[in-house]
């Protein structure tokens, strides 16, 4: 662990009522004393800083708030009334002294005591630096300090249920009690290489199948079932609206987000840019995308706005493709099915208020595009769109009646070093059937065990780390 002494703005920028400034190393204390001035027994605040030295904060208890002054220690002038609050290793968020400052939170007032901080020999942290400390520390392992960056940008309540969980510990003790399974499994096997003639007796062929199965196999199944079923609860979701111009995109989306987001008209080419917004479908966090119709055009502004549909296109999750019930299709509707069909698509059927009285009505589209979601609805009434909702849903996450409790939900990275783990392990099942040489097994436990050090980080590469923290914000 590094001897130096770090500070940050724990509290977003703006205006507000509390503003944090925390200070966690070994001279977090008396960096805090130098400009801290205890409040006591009523005295005004001219008189403490006129008359006394700083009060050393050394000899306050614990995890109590103190009411004072931050003072600048050369011009003896008042910065902000504040609270304070020490928290002494190893009791805190980072093992290490802590001290928070609970100030007014104008941006002006918080850098000003931030400067006196650094000017007493602490240094600014880096993004996440006080969680890798709480990591390094061995306080969190790093599925933790992941659920932390999750806490802070769960956008759903399912979300941050499962950053909860898994800040709580879920994810490490699921993935440890595989580990152990194996680890038990790796003394017999070595225990075999040490005694071959005994081998029969210390590995016997079939319950010890039986047990990988049961205690290994089917966990990280499990596991890996779930990051593919539910992390876009966590991760969300990319939808994007596409269609010939005016088919009733924008008038989707604002059903959808239940505003008037887009600016809807009966002429043709009203949307020329990317217009987006979030919201949320049974827990689910969606990013929605408007986009420009899709059609020829010399027009240089809808020829950018295209360009961006068609950006936000490739990385969409899911696109909802809009064509009108009351229109014979096109051939620019023909087109755009050809160019995206390789895309997770639903086919919305907009405009059925035209067309929902007329006997003869039949909607005629290419046998090839039977095959896709459908879901008939008129934006301009708002009717079908709790179909449509629930056909979303459906699509991103299967049978919502299947998903549980969002109790465990690994991340990609989790999920890739899961699979890795699963190939090992069914790669030494295949060679116990095959009652292959106990070394060569052993090979393949200790890189399935391996994979799941690196999820909860007993054995992390540096590369990992750095993508890790840095995305946390700069205070955290």
């Amino acid at each position: 662990m590094e001897a130096s002494t770090i500070a940050a703005i724990a509290t977003p920028p703006g205006a507000g009522g509390i503003g944090i400034i925390k200070i966690s190393g070994p001279k977090a204390i008396g960096i805090a004393g130098a400009i801290f001035y205890h409040r006591t027994n009523g005295a005004a605040a001219c008189d403490n800083i006129k008359n006394k030295d700083a009060h050393s904060i050394s000899s306050f208890k614990t995890h109590r708030l103190y009411y004072g002054h931050i003072v600048n220690p050369d011009t003896r002038k008042v910065v902000d009334e504040v609270l304070l609050a020490v928290m002494k290793a190893p009791r805190s968020y980072t093992r290490e002294d802590v001290v928070e400052i609970q100030a007014h939170s104008g941006p002006a007032a918080l850098r000003a005591i931030l400067a006196l901080i650094l000017r007493q020999g602490a240094r600014i942290a880096e993004p996440g630096e006080f969680t890798k400390r709480a990591y390094l520390s061995g306080r969190i392992d790093l599925t933790q300090a992941e659920a932390v960056i999750d806490i802070i940008n769960a956008r759903t309540d399912a979300a941050l249920q499962a950053a909860t969980n898994q800040v709580t510990g879920k994810l490490k003790t699921a993935v440890e009690d595989i580990k152990n399974a194996l680890t038990d499994l790796l003394v017999q096997i070595e225990a075999g290489i040490d005694f071959p003639e005994d081998v029969a007796d210390i590995l016997p062929a079939q319950q010890v199948a039986q047990k990988i199965r049961l205690l290994v196999l089917k966990p990280i199944e499990d596991l890996i079932e779930r990051y593919r079923t539910e992390h876009v609860y966590r991760d969300g979701l990319n939808l994007v609206i596409i269609g010939k111009p005016n088919v009733g995109k924008s008038s989707l989306m604002n059903c959808l987000v239940q505003k008037d987001r887009a600016i809807v008209t009966a002429n043709p080419g009203t949307t020329r840019d990317l217009i987006e917004e979030g919201l949320q479908i049974q827990g689910i966090p969606i990013n929605i995308a408007d986009t420009a119709g899709l059609h020829e055009t010399d027009d240089p502004i809808e020829t950018i706005g295209i360009r961006k549909a068609r950006q936000s296109i490739e990385s969409a999750s899911l696109v909802l493709f809009i064509i009108n019930a009351a229109e014979t299709l096109t051939t620019n509707d023909h087109q755009i099915y050809d160019k995206y069909s390789d895309k997770n698509m639903i086919l919305v059927i907009n405009k059925m208020d035209l067309v929902e009285h007329d006997p003869s009505f039949q909607l005629k589209t290419p046998g090839h595009w039977n095959g896709i979601p459908q879901a008939q609805i008129s934006a301009l009434y708002a009717t079908g769109i709790d179909g449509l909702k629930e056909l979303i849903v459906k699509n991103a996450v299967g049978d919502i009646e299947n998903i549980l409790d969002h109790s465990i939900i690994p991340n990609l990275r989790h999920e890739q070093a899961l699979e890795k783990s699963l190939l090992a392990v069914q790669t030494a099942l295949t060679g116990l059937s095959q009652s292959l040489p106990a070394e060569l097994l052993a090979i393949d436990i200790k890189g399935a065990i391996d994979q799941l050090d690196t999820i909860v980080g007993t054995k992390p590469s540096a590369d990992i780390l750095d993508r890790i923290f840095s995305k946390f914000c700069i205070g955290k």
